[in-house]
């Protein structure tokens, strides 16, 4: 339940015992079980509780019914009340200060926004309602494992999404750990170009190729309900972690195979399918730059999935020159690319049989989508 929620259960709750003010005794007893003032209550309707929080208030709310007195009444006759009402919010906001510095110190980037995401994780709060949250007592055991997190973000420099083990992409929750790369805000262009170019297909069938996570595959598929979206990846461990992705996420229209690029296509059981869109964000950083990356990515993020160990365009040419033959006669083909790619690949989609219909930039004004469509043969 929601504080709105609770407020206006603990109303109606009063209400029915006859107290003359049931909301604003409600508002009293909740305000200082959340350490809030009471004005500032409103501000945050859609927080969601504690189960510790939610018993306290049901706790209370049950002597005051019981004894028919209100709750400044009832905070006076009770001295374990007020020992509980300490209020942590000066040593707590220290805590954080110092754990940004360390960040800081070991030049992590965004060192403010990785430490709010390890104390929400541990503290099980959203990051949005971290500062309210501040207010209450961090137990020994967990200010452990913030400790432990951000050594593991400062020092070992391991990626925040991998110690949090899930990140959100286009709105779905994802899991992700080493065996997949991260997914990226960009991604999310792609995603959005392929859900406009299927949205006029009643039943279209979808294949990503290299899909990892499963985060563009799955998003597809939430997107498109009526859509046949198949993943393929050749990782054993990305593959499994994808299809635990498919359950959270319970796309039902979303299925992962194991394929080296279109291998397990060609067989027996997929002959006859043929597909309106093709879609990959294949390893696309050359071997050189690859070299350069940050130490989050180069020390943990799969190398497979980042770079083909070569000049970054092996994917796109061998994609480009096979997959007319599992697309339909009017399908297409959508790629997300690197900095400086867009030419030479839409170069490789020209050559086989592919008009370009679209380079789609990025946040930051980078080329990021490549679109072509099958060309109508003559």
């Amino acid at each position: 339940m929601k504080l709105l929620e609770i407020l206006n259960f603990s109303k109606e709750y009063l209400q029915k015992y006859s107290f003359s003010k049931p909301r604003l005794e409600s508002e009293k007893l909740i305000a200082t079980v959340l350490k809030l003032d009471r004005i500032t209550l409103y501000a945050y309707f859609d927080m969601e509780l504690t189960a510790e929080q939610k018993d306290k208030i049901k706790r209370y709310l049950r002597e005051m019914a019981r004894g028919r007195i209100g709750f400044d009444e009832l905070i006076q006759k009770k001295g374990e009340f007020e020992l509980d009402m300490k209020n942590y919010k000066e040593e707590n906001f220290e805590l954080l200060k110092k754990s940004i510095e360390y960040l800081e110190k070991h030049q992590v980037p965004n060192a403010r926004l990785d430490a709010e995401y390890i104390f929400a994780h541990i503290l099980k709060v959203s990051r949005v309602t971290l500062t309210l949250n501040l207010n209450k007592k961090i137990e020994e055991e967990d200010k452990n494992k913030i400790r432990e997190m951000l050594v593991a973000r400062g020092r070992d420099r391991k990626p925040l999404q991998y110690l949090l083990g899930e990140w959100e992409f286009y709105g779905y929750p994802f899991k992700v750990d080493e065996r997949v790369l991260i997914p990226r805000a960009d991604t999310e262009i792609l995603v959005e170009q392929c859900k406009y170019l299927m949205g006029d297909i009643v039943i279209p069938k979808i294949v990503d190729i290299g899909t990892g996570s499963g985060a563009i595959a799955i998003s597809l598929g939430k997107e498109l309900p009526n859509a046949h979206v198949l993943g393929i990846d050749i990782s054993e461990g990305a593959l499994t972690l994808a299809n635990e992705n498919r359950d959270l996420n319970k796309a039902q229209n979303v299925k992962f195979i194991r394929s080296d690029i279109f291998s397990t296509l060609r067989d027996e059981k997929y002959k006859n399918v043929k597909f309106n869109l093709i879609v990959s964000n294949p390893p696309y950083i050359p071997t050189e730059e690859y070299k350069t990356l940050m130490p989050e990515v180069l020390k943990y993020e799969p190398k497979n999935a980042l770079t083909d160990d070569g000049d970054g365009y092996y994917f796109y040419e061998k994609i480009s020159k096979e997959a007319n033959e599992f697309l339909t006669k009017d399908g297409y083909l959508a790629f997300e690319v690197g900095y400086n790619q867009a030419e030479k690949v839409a170069e490789f989609m020209r050559e086989n049989n592919f008009d370009v219909i679209s380079i789609v930039k990025d946040y930051g004004g980078i080329d990021r989508v490549v679109i072509g469509k099958r060309r109508e043969e003559n």
